[in-house]
Formats: C-alpha cells, structure tokens, sequence
C-alpha cells in the first residue's frame, strides 16, 4: 500500500511541476512569421527576440488558462491529501485520505485534459492554416506529460485504496 501511495506521489509532485513550467513558459507552439521565428505561450509572444504579453482577450486562451490553473490546484490539493495519508489519524475513519487523493488527481487529469484537447483544437485548425511553417513546442509536450503524470498517480493512490480496503474488509490476521 505505501509503495503504491509513493510512487503516486511521486508522480503527482513531478506532474505539478511539469503543470506549473508548461503553463508559465512561452513555448507551446513555434512558427515562421516575416521570415523570423516566432514562439508563444499562453501569457506571452515572442517575435525577434522581444516578448509581448498576450493583452487580447480569446477565449481558447482564457480557457486554456483556467483549465491548466485549475489543474495545478487541483493536483496540490491531491498531494495534500496524498501526504496526508500516510498518517493515520483516528479523527478521519470515515474519510480515506488515499481515496481523496486519488480523485483529486483524476480531476487535474481531467482539467489537463481539456486544456490540451482545447489548445490543440483550436491552434489546429485556426493558427496552424494562418501559419505555414509551425509546430508544437516543448512547453505543450510537457503539458501532454504533466496529464500522463497526474493520470498515474490517481492510478497509484487508487490502487493503495483499493488494497486498503482489501485488507480492512478481511480483517487482522
């Protein structure tokens, strides 16, 4: 069970950070524009060495925004609760720490989820026919590998549940 609830929160703590670095940095999509390279994130763009912030209001953006925010949040919340699990405080019978943490890294997954599937979505079909020469950049592929962190560690601590419970319902041996 604490092997499960380990590597789970390792998972989860690398997950976080890779939430915090894709959503901060400015380098989810690179493109060709006047014959210089370009690159922007969600808060910033950067033409020619300069970086501007992103003042127009789109609503992919704020979207994207909102749901990586909610993400990161909502993975912090689950590395409380995972890290609260390894106690075991009698107060808390009722309430498995494990299971919390579980779900709470389901729901960053999720938010991730639709992060990435709107940004995707959205530079696809609109951005990528604007610009011909462009690609994904590495801060978005750290977005994809922060959802696949956040999806295993919902796995780990659900698996430590699911063997707590086992145990529980069998009983002391």
């Amino acid at each position: 069970m604490y092997s499960f609830m380990g590597g789970g929160l390792f998972c989860a703590i690398v997950g976080n950070i890779l939430l915090v670095v894709s959503t901060a940095t400015d380098y989810w999509m690179q493109y060709r524009l006047s014959g210089s390279f370009a690159h922007q994130g969600l808060w910033r763009y950067c033409m020619s060495g300069k970086c501007y912030m992103q003042t127009d209001s789109i609503a992919y953006w704020n979207a994207t925004r909102a749901f990586m925010i909610l993400s990161a949040m909502s993975c912090f919340a689950g590395i409380i609760a995972g890290i609260l699990s390894f106690a075991h405080f009698s107060a808390f019978e009722r309430f498995n720490r494990s299971f919390a943490a579980g779900i709470m890294f389901f729901i960053s997954t999720l938010f991730v989820l639709l992060a990435m599937a709107i940004y995707t979505g959205v530079t696809v079909n609109f951005l990528g026919k604007r610009f011909g020469d462009w690609r994904f950049s590495w801060s978005y592929i750290l977005g994809w590998v922060a959802l696949l962190m956040t999806f295993f560690a919902g796995i780990f601590y659900m698996c430590a549940y699911r063997m707590h419970e086992c145990r529980r319902v069998a009983g002391p041996r």
